[in-house]
């Protein structure tokens, strides 16, 4: 009975202590988006349903990236969300680093720039080559079924020194739940 009562105890701790965790994280500002604030402001969360928001980017695609001679160097998913972020899983080895996070905008009608970054990894996956920059610019169709754009990706090493240039054309389909 007593080993009941402190699994139950301990589980129903854990929201309670990931709350309190994410409130003093959020005060302290020690780390990525530290704006110099001198008294952080906390604000509830709020969700925006993809049906309520008009930007025609926002959703599933299933992309390629191809070179000026058409080869492709890489194929996967991207989700576009409405906040204003975007997630990939590249088509890429998941041991060098096949996840990668990006911000978008809305520039004009249709079109849209995206600003996305990756870690990447040797073909072991032991060591870390550095971030890979990746840059797209697209357009949406009409239909809102696809989209067609340019890219570039600037790999890094984790000194910052540019490793590498590549520059070619993205295309995407949208992927419904139909």
């Amino acid at each position: 009975m007593k080993s009941k009562f402190n699994a139950r105890f301990w589980f129903a701790l854990i929201p309670v202590a990931l709350a309190l965790t994410s409130a003093m994280s959020a005060q302290s500002r020690n780390g990525c988006g530290y704006l110099g604030e001198s008294t952080p402001t906390l604000k509830p969360a709020s969700f925006v349903l993809v049906s309520e928001q008009n930007a025609p980017i926002v959703g599933l695609w299933q992309f390629q990236f191809a070179l000026p001679d058409g080869t492709v160097i890489d194929s996967g998913y991207a989700t576009w969300h409405s906040d204003g972020t975007e997630i990939m899983n590249s088509g890429r080895a998941p041991i060098t680093g096949s996840f990668c996070m990006g911000a978008w905008k809305q520039t004009q009608r249709g079109m849209f720039k995206l600003n996305h970054f990756a870690l990447s990894w040797d073909s072991t996956g032991q060591n870390l080559i550095g971030p890979a920059n990746i840059r797209e610019l697209v357009v949406v169709d009409s239909q809102r079924k696809h989209y067609s754009g340019t890219f570039t990706i600037d790999q890094y090493d984790t000194s910052g020194n540019l490793l590498a240039h590549v520059a070619g054309s993205v295309t995407a389909t949208r992927i419904t739940a139909n």
